[in-house]
């Protein structure tokens, strides 16, 4: 079923629309999931907590991109519930090595919001990736996005583990950079 379709059927209230989106997106969204929280159990409530999360957010509103759109909602969950889960980074794994190395550049949500609005900061950040090359914007995303380990993406795109890091080194500082010249104060 095509996305509109599928869109269209939470718009009308229609219950079907979640089986379309677990047909359609749920192994997508319990490979997210599972990145983040590398726990089976916690990964299916994460993705039937996207699932309610996209029932509530229609009709009021309609995404463009429902992959996109059900990825975040269950990325979010996810990183809410690995918060809950861990403290002071105990047994964090990848999650936590990723948000490090991104708070070089990056600081926490808490300090942005007072300075700049999410939407301005996803702004910016999408200019800093049109910029980047191909392969950094895949590895970044790869790394940030989806919390893959350094192995992992050194093995999907054929790279030495040592390359991977001077990518997201090399990307990093340069969003560092790019971040300061936009005037970007985090």
């Amino acid at each position: 079923m095509e996305d509109s379709a599928i869109v269209d059927l939470y718009w009308q209230r229609q219950e079907s629309a979640i089986d379309q989106t677990k047909t359609k997106y749920g192994s997508y969204c319990r490979s997210i999931a599972w990145q983040i929280l590398h726990d089976d159990y916690d990964a299916e409530e994460c993705v039937n907590d996207a699932y309610l999360g996209a029932w509530n957010a229609m009709p009021s509103h309609r995404p463009q991109n429902l992959k996109t759109f059900m990825g975040k909602l269950t990325r979010n969950a996810s990183l809410k519930r690995w918060r809950s889960r861990t403290t002071a980074k105990r047994g964090a794994g990848e999650v936590a090595l990723s948000l490090d190395e991104l708070g070089e550049c990056v600081a926490s949500n808490d300090a942005v919001d007072d300075r700049i609005s999410a939407q301005e900061l996803a702004d910016v950040l999408n200019r800093f990736l049109a910029s980047q090359s191909r392969d950094a914007r895949r590895v970044f995303m790869c790394r940030y996005w989806y919390f893959d380990s350094v192995h992992d993406i050194a093995a999907r795109f054929g790279f030495s583990e040592s390359k991977v890091k001077m990518t997201l080194k090399r990307t990093r500082d340069d969003l560092a950079s790019y971040l300061e010249k936009e005037g970007v104060v985090l």
